[in-house]
């Protein structure tokens, strides 16, 4: 369920501008969406290198065997397109469709606590890594006074339950596990 409250202004990384593609201002993506081509369903995109978020108007785009290529109103020749190397591509959490019951964007699960299965509190949610075979829960948390970290997979076995009004996840780790 999204937090309507917390949207207004939120964004959400999708992917990220990683070289130029030709002469005219065309940019190759890196699309963190599942399938990949899901980027190019937002007219808008906005774009940041690290100095706050200016919106772009998608031209248009297309997927290869070379990946996402895109092109932006924002783009106009292959220098700029270089110097954009880097850029991160968002849109407004408000525009992304709602998940499917039992499903999570990623973005919704980081800062929850999460929690073991007999109540044992293994820290927060502090980031999601992308990995071949699946991606991992950063679970950072103190244990006897010490900070550690616990890499769980995001995995229904693994992920029980969320609770997003309660900031709440309960996952099927034991803290011993990553000790």
């Amino acid at each position: 369920m999204a937090r309507a409250s917390d949207d207004l202004g939120r964004k959400v990384v999708l992917g990220k501008i990683v070289g130029a593609f030709g002469v005219q201002g065309w940019v190759k993506v890196e699309s963190y969406t599942d399938p990949i081509d899901n980027i190019l369903d937002y007219p808008v995109w906005q774009l940041s290198d690290g100095e706050g978020w200016k919106p772009s108007k998608l031209v248009t785009g297309r997927v290869t065997s070379k990946g996402v290529q895109a092109q932006l109103e924002s783009i106009a020749d292959r220098t700029i397109a270089e110097r954009s190397r880097g850029v991160l591509i968002a849109v407004a959490r408000s525009e992304l469709p709602p998940p499917k019951a039992g499903q999570y964007y990623w973005d919704d699960l980081l800062g929850l606590e999460a929690y073991s299965p007999e109540g044992e509190l293994l820290g927060r949610i502090e980031d999601i890594r992308a990995t071949a075979a699946h991606a991992l829960l950063l679970i950072t948390g103190l244990n006897n006074g010490k900070r550690v970290e616990h890499l769980v997979p995001l995995v229904s076995e693994r992920l029980l339950s969320v609770d997003l009004s309660a900031k709440r996840a309960t996952v099927d780790w034991d803290s011993s596990w990553s000790e």
